[in-house]
């Protein structure tokens, strides 16, 4: 028997390679790829596999910093306490200094 469609054979579940029986294929598999439907599918299937993320809760402020308060003429953020360095009395841990934290991190 000839038939426009394509004839597919359907398997038991319960044994592996047992022939149940034949069935038409449906008419839509002979319709035309479009690959523009494809490759946005697979984007946003890819979508799924990605996982969440943030920074740690205390990355930037890991330093020994305090402020050294007014009446200095400094801005009042905290200050690395050290001496014999170039990083002394530096600013801190502020998200507007140099390896400071995040202003607004991923939580």
């Amino acid at each position: 028997k000839m038939s426009g469609r394509p004839i597919v054979s359907v398997f038991d579940h319960t044994k592996a390679n047992t022939v149940k029986g034949e069935v038409k294929l449906p008419s839509v598999f002979n319709a035309p790829l479009r690959h523009d439907i494809v490759s946005e599918v697979h984007a946003n299937i890819c979508r799924n596999t990605r996982q969440a993320h943030g920074i740690n809760f205390f990355a930037g402020m890991k330093h020994s910093a305090l402020s050294w308060g007014t009446g200095r003429a400094v801005a009042r953020i905290p200050r690395i306490r050290a001496s014999g360095t170039s990083r002394a009395n530096q600013g801190a841990n502020g998200n507007m200094c140099r390896a400071g934290r995040m202003a607004f991190p991923l939580r």
